[in-house]
């Protein structure tokens, strides 16, 4: 029977004792989740269902034992759908990573994940676009006076747009990371193609999440174009192997010869 892995603790962490018959595990109907141990590690597990895709049931049953998991310590999630062959192949592995696995551990203790999602509000940022270029401006005020102007000029202050939002754009990422950056630890961009204008993780104190939330606050007050989603606390998913003397990602190395099913 393979086997589904949903993050790594301490084999001391107090939630394990009452996990089992707290939370179900994925699949249909819903696998239960038990613990296995290996030295000062524990992993949470659950047996694979046969068939495993991306739907909701199962990435919130997923997400719902790590939250029961990370309730009172530090767990370091694994991706959904990871599945290894069998339970031996999971604790080989906690084995031979164990001084990477507990380094991460403590060095994650205590944090949680926040994710901002951004983008344009797009009538206050095609307001802002025009205010701030005075050729955009002069362009714009020439075709409408010349009753829409040639195709030609519409073509080009149509351009100058565009590229003037992009640059926005670029600039307010960089804003977002610049002013909400000190009130977390650490920070990790997601790549520019996931279409967001920023998808921004942040590694937060848990004692100091009232502050990292009123900083994402006051962004908003003071830049009401952007449109922002947050969400967490998270499991520090982004920041498993952040800053590690390992450069192996610590997923891949539990999954290791594992099946991996993808929705």
């Amino acid at each position: 029977m393979s086997t589904y892995v949903y993050g790594i603790t301490h084999a001391s962490h107090p939630s394990l004792t009452s996990l089992p018959k707290d939370v179900d595990g994925v699949g249909d109907p819903p696998r239960p989740v038990r613990v296995l141990r290996q030295g000062e590690l524990a992993a949470v597990v659950s047996d694979a269902p046969e068939e495993l895709r991306a739907k909701r049931r199962d990435l919130l049953a997923h997400q719902r034992v790590l939250d029961a998991a990370g309730e009172d310590g530090v767990v370091l999630p694994i991706r959904f759908a990871s599945v290894s062959p069998d339970d031996e192949t999971v604790t080989s592995v906690l084995a031979e990573r164990a001084d990477h696995l507990l380094e991460r551990l403590r060095a994650l203790d205590g944090t949680a994940e926040y994710n901002l999602k951004a983008n344009h509000n797009e009538e206050a940022v095609l307001q802002l676009v025009v205010a701030d270029n005075d050729e955009i401006r002069s362009l714009a005020r020439a075709n409408q006076q010349a009753g829409g102007g040639s195709q030609e000029d519409r073509i080009r202050l149509g351009e100058m747009i565009a590229a003037a939002r992009q640059a926005r754009e670029a600039a307010d990422a960089d804003m977002l990371q610049r002013e909400l950056g000190p009130a977390a630890e650490a920070v990790s961009a997601a790549p520019s193609s996931t279409g967001w204008l920023a998808n921004l993780s942040f590694l937060v104190d848990r004692a100091s999440a009232a502050r990292f939330l009123d900083a994402v606050d006051q962004v908003r007050r003071q830049h009401p174009h952007l449109e922002l989603r947050v969400t967490g606390p998270l499991p520090p998913y982004s920041f498993v192997d952040d800053a590690s003397p390992h450069a192996e990602d610590t997923a891949q190395a539990l999954e290791g010869a594992a099946d991996q099913t993808h929705g």
